[in-house]
């Protein structure tokens, strides 16, 4: 089930690395801020993060790296 939806979530752009890297960073960010307590969330951090890219609310940029 989640790995249809990480294709389709990917669509050949970017690598599994690239998105996983990115769901920890915004999934940290969430969680500091639901320490300050800046937002209050009844889910767990990751699970937010992972729902925010599969919205399409977020988007992932890899850099080109040149051989």
């Amino acid at each position: 089930m989640i790995k249809s939806s990480l294709d389709d979530m990917l669509m050949g752009r970017q690598s599994r690395y690239a998105l996983v890297i990115a769901v920890a960073k915004r999934a940290r960010e969430l969680s500091e801020e639901m320490a300050e307590g800046k937002v209050e969330k009844n889910e767990k951090p990751v699970l937010v993060a992972y729902e925010e890219f599969k919205n399409h609310k977020y988007a992932i940029y890899e850099a080109e790296v040149d051989d």
